[in-house]
């Protein structure tokens, strides 16, 4: 299934001001595994996700998604088979009403008008927002704005599923919820996330970038148990991991 594979072979990035973002950047990441990227703020975890979807283009290395090595021609094709969900919800609802916004993506891919609808239905069902349908986008609170962010991913039936911080400005129960409907998508996931409670219920994989190179790659369970690691990388361990600080253990 080569159309879920990510390959990423010696991809380096220096933005026009100079400020280098990635080096020499390694990995393969296989049909159905759900890995979680992370690191301090400035790592270069969201400029690596925009060479996923093509919005960056590779200077030096290459980076495979599926059956397109990422490139300008291919950049089109690229977002077909890949659903981004961004860290600002607004980024992604443009429309006026939340059914449209589903639809946008569908209706580009050339789809009938029958199956639109159907995808639009479906989608905001699964993500719990069928009764947001009508509304406009800029009236949705901030956890609604990510439900229906994800429903306009989904409804695009991508095989590989990135996401930039997906549980930010979300409340505890939209969290959860969240968590949820992740743990049903079957399809490879790559979650860059400061969340690392979540990397650890959805994630066996975590790959850590430090100032733009990987300084880890294995199982999430090992590396979040590996203190110095986490703190050269100026991250700590999940809450959950951390034992009661009253009684220490």
């Amino acid at each position: 299934m080569s159309h879920h594979i990510v390959e990423i072979r010696e991809l380096s990035f220096a933005y026009p001001d100079g400020t280098a973002a990635l080096h020499s950047v390694n990995f393969t990441i296989r049909h159905g595994e759900s890995v979680a990227l992370v690191g301090a703020n400035g790592a270069g975890k969201s400029t690596l996700l925009l060479h996923m979807i093509g919005h960056l283009m590779p200077q030096t290395g290459s980076v495979q998604m599926g059956d397109f090595r990422v490139s300008p021609e291919t950049a089109s094709l690229i977002r077909r088979t890949v659903g981004m969900v961004f860290q600002d919800p607004d980024d992604q609802l443009f429309m006026p009403t939340v059914a449209d916004d589903v639809a946008f993506g569908p209706l580009n891919m050339g789809l009938p008008r029958n199956d639109i609808e159907a995808r639009v239905e479906q989608s905001l069902q699964t993500v719990g927002a069928g009764h947001l349908k009508d509304r406009p986008p800029y009236r949705l609170s901030g956890g609604e704005k990510r439900r229906v962010a994800i429903a306009s991913v989904l409804a695009m039936s991508p095989d590989i599923l990135v996401m930039d911080e997906p549980t930010s400005s979300l409340d505890p129960q939209s969290r959860r919820r969240l968590i949820a409907l992740l743990r049903e998508f079957h399809h490879t996931k790559i979650i860059a996330t400061h969340d690392l409670d979540m990397a650890f219920a959805l994630c066996d994989r975590t790959i850590i970038l430090h100032s733009g190179r990987v300084s880890a790659d294995g199982r999430t369970a090992e590396i979040f148990q590996n203190d110095r690691l986490l703190a050269e990388s100026g991250l700590e361990r999940p809450l959950s991991m951390q034992g009661c600080p009253a009684c220490s253990r």
